[in-house]
């Protein structure tokens, strides 16, 4: 993974889950190219058995080249112009990859809120969306190929994306790589209706349950509920239901429940003007103090610094300056 992903934990069966580390200022996107010959090539080549989860979206782009890939124990064949994306908490590894030094893909890692078309979101309902239904378990049970004649098109939108999240500091490049995204997805939506991909298998109960989970999570994630009450809320023991939720995605019901109202803070403070101790009482904090300790706990800086960092200033006569 890229240095915007960090390990979150270890399944019982050994399987890594990363998660996603948003910066202040930036939409939560970034951007790899797995190109073994290039000179500046981006990591190691990943080993076959390399089987890991994440807690993000990924939407893989092969530019050339052939080989193999196992999500959630299933066989899928790469070739040129293959599309391929991949939804959190399936379980992903790489099988094959033939001719190396001649296979060139490009991969973009996000969260939900990355986009504004997506704002409305919430970060546990992006299945919901339309531009992201593709990733329902989409990976290894659609195949989506991009035209011969529109791909050196994709290339660029993939190198331009790239452009724009290595680049932070320059003016407009969260506009841009919020663009940049959207383009990719409303593009990977479209192959999916025209190539009419296979719709997904019915959910297994597990699945069902944390869907459950996360419905009350995103009606409730406002107040100042515990995974107790959650538990409680669906008839079960809190440790009973970590459990199933943790092996089925990675995290624990009180994860989900901290990374909802962390990505509702990261909107208000980035959106709004709204004073600390109003932000707090929005996600489910009991006062600012509370917010500012878990914010830092999970983004290594205050919801103030945060908040400055995101802002973008407008210009002219009378320009506002950042909220405090």
């Amino acid at each position: 993974m890229a240095g915007a992903t960090r390990l979150r934990t270890v399944r019982a069966d050994g399987t890594p889950v990363y998660r996603y580390e948003a910066r202040p200022g930036m939409p939560p996107v970034s951007v790899v190219r797995f190109d073994p010959s290039a000179p500046s090539a981006d990591g190691d080549v990943p080993p076959s058995d390399h089987r890991h989860a994440h807690d993000f979206l990924v939407l893989v782009y092969v530019e050339r080249g052939a080989g193999s890939v196992q999500v959630e124990g299933r066989h899928r064949d790469l070739r040129d112009g293959d599309v391929f994306p991949i939804g959190p908490a399936q379980v992903m590894g790489v099988g094959s990859i033939d001719g190396l030094r001649g296979f060139v893909a490009w991969s973009a890692f996000f969260l939900p809120d990355a986009v504004p078309t997506l704002s409305g979101i919430s970060p546990l309902a992006w299945a919901d969306h339309p531009l992201l239904a593709p990733f329902v378990r989409g990976g290894a049970d659609a195949r989506l190929v991009v035209p011969e004649a529109d791909r050196p098109r994709w290339s660029t939108w993939f190198a331009e994306l790239e452009a724009e999240t290595r680049r932070p500091d320059r003016v407009g490049s969260a506009a841009a790589a919020s663009a940049g995204l959207t383009r990719l997805l409303v593009e990977t939506a479209r192959l999916a209706a025209d190539q009419a991909a296979r719709p997904s298998p019915p959910a297994s109960g597990s699945e069902a349950l944390v869907a459950r989970v996360l419905d009350v999570i995103e009606a409730r994630y406002h107040e100042p509920v515990s995974a107790g009450d959650i538990a409680r809320a669906l008839g079960y023991t809190p440790g009973h239901l970590t459990t199933v939720v943790r092996e089925r995605t990675g995290r624990t019901v009180l994860e989900w429940l901290t990374e909802r109202r962390m990505a509702e803070a990261r909107r208000l403070l980035a959106e709004t003007d709204l004073p600390l101790t109003a932000v707090a009482q929005r996600t489910g904090h009991r006062d600012a103090a509370y917010l500012t300790r878990r914010f830092r706990e999970r983004h290594g800086t205050t919801p103030t610094r945060w908040r400055r960092e995101a802002w973008v200033a407008p210009t002219g006569p009378g320009a506002a300056a950042p909220p405090e």
